[in-house]
């Protein structure tokens, strides 16, 4: 992130904070990192967590699961035709 090349570490932790609260899983490993160098605090980690959690849990449906079910069928059978 430029921010962080920028060396403005506490505004790139916002920003991956931010993408972590809307369910975005590559924040939460971005975030992880800040954590380990002391850049986010434990209480903002554990906030963007359950943040992200909530976000991932309110994506979740039925239909969702079954159209993703499909698609893997598809992809499955369509790389079988190509290996054919």
């Amino acid at each position: 992130m430029l921010e962080g090349k920028n060396e403005r570490y506490d505004r790139s932790a916002k920003h991956f904070i931010i993408a972590a609260n809307l369910g975005h899983d590559d924040s939460i490993q971005a975030l992880k990192e800040c954590y380990k160098y002391g850049d986010v605090s434990k209480e903002d980690f554990a906030a963007a967590l359950r943040a992200h959690q909530a976000a991932v849990d309110a994506t979740k449906s039925p239909q969702r699961d079954a159209a993703s079910k499909v698609f893997a069928d598809i992809q499955r059978e369509a790389a079988k035709d190509n290996n054919a």
